[in-house]
């Protein structure tokens, strides 16, 4: 993956975060860096793949993944849970949403219960929170 993302997909995924801040009732993180450094992986991604990948993650299979679109920007858990593991959408103080997520999440553990300001907007795909608990506990460990 090359350093510095075309100039094209770093416009593109600024424009696609503000949008998705509106439409979700979420923040871009309050430290500017934060949110500049995921934008720039989301456009690396994109140049690579085509794809906005999250770039927080670890991906044994890059093009799998893409496959699948669970961790593709705004991934699954954003949309089901309104949780960004990125940090990239957040509230105005900066954490990020977790009143939503099944009780044994990582992010609930690590930020506590955060509350949903905007409980009005987000969540498009929340009615999948079940099937994909499911999912997660038949998962190996």
């Amino acid at each position: 993956m090359a350093d510095q993302p075309s100039e094209k997909n770093v416009l593109k995924m600024r424009n696609f975060v503000d949008k998705y801040c509106e439409k979700s009732g979420t923040s871009k993180h309050p430290t500017p860096v934060v949110t500049e450094e995921v934008i720039l992986g989301l456009a690396r991604y994109s140049d690579e793949l085509g794809r906005p990948l999250c770039p927080c993650r670890f991906y044994p299979d890059k093009n799998e993944e893409v496959k699948h679109r669970t961790w593709i920007c705004a991934c699954d858990d954003m949309q089901i849970y309104k949780y960004c593991h990125c940090l990239l959408f957040v509230n105005e103080e900066g954490q990020p949403i977790t009143e939503y997520l099944p009780a044994d999440h990582e992010g609930l553990k690590i930020h506590g219960v955060v509350k949903d300001p905007t409980p009005d907007k987000g969540r498009p795909l929340r009615h999948k929170a079940e099937e994909r608990e499911i999912e997660r506990k038949e998962r190996p460990s």
